[in-house]
């Protein structure tokens, strides 16, 4: 019996690419810098993933902020720290807060989610390789009744454009040789 191994969502960022990230998004680092950087944690992924072994391969999703990084970044309508705050405690005892997007605006295709993800991964490894999508039922958690009724009158019609989005994405990322897409749906583990 044959039995695949790979992973399943995020890696962890190294905190030089968390470092990166926020300088970045406080325009204290130029992009040239932090793609470098950037690349540099998604060939330490490929290594990780290929010295332990796994029959699949991703690039950890390093260049997303978070595991639906891709979807708000590639799509313009979205308020990206926005929405709803959930309080909890990291390892050290620490209070963060993390706010989810929003959508406020009627979503607008700015670039493709995840190309440069595939393209990128196809060219370090020759191992088969995998691509994650967000599940339309998480994308369902970034509609709020007040905030994003002035876009889209109901969440249903919200959705109907998020899974026009993500049909386009699978055709272009299908178009550019990728066979192995994962639909992530957190809510469902």
């Amino acid at each position: 019996m044959a039995i695949r191994s790979d992973v399943v969502g995020s890696l962890l960022r190294p905190p030089a690419l968390v470092q990166a990230r926020e300088g970045f998004e406080a325009g204290r680092l130029d992009a040239a810098v932090f793609k470098r950087i950037e690349d540099q944690a998604v060939d330490e992924a490929i290594a990780l993933q290929e010295a332990a072994g796994l029959d699949v391969i991703t690039d950890g999703e390093q260049r997303r902020y978070a595991f639906f990084g891709h979807l708000i970044d590639a799509l313009d309508g979205f308020d990206k720290l926005g929405g709803w705050a959930i309080a909890f405690r990291n390892e050290a005892g620490e209070e963060l807060t993390f706010r989810r997007p929003v959508v406020v605006e009627r979503l607008r295709w700015r670039r493709s989610m995840c190309a440069e993800e595939f393209s990128y991964l196809r060219a370090r490894s020759r191992r088969a390789l995998k691509v994650t999508l967000i599940s339309t039922q998480q994308a369902a958690a970034y509609y709020d009744p007040e905030r994003s009724a002035g876009a889209y009158p109901t969440r249903d019609a919200y959705l109907a454009d998020i899974v026009d989005f993500t049909r386009r994405e699978v055709e272009e990322l299908v178009r550019l040789g990728c066979t192995y897409i994962q639909i992530d749906a957190p809510q469902y583990a």
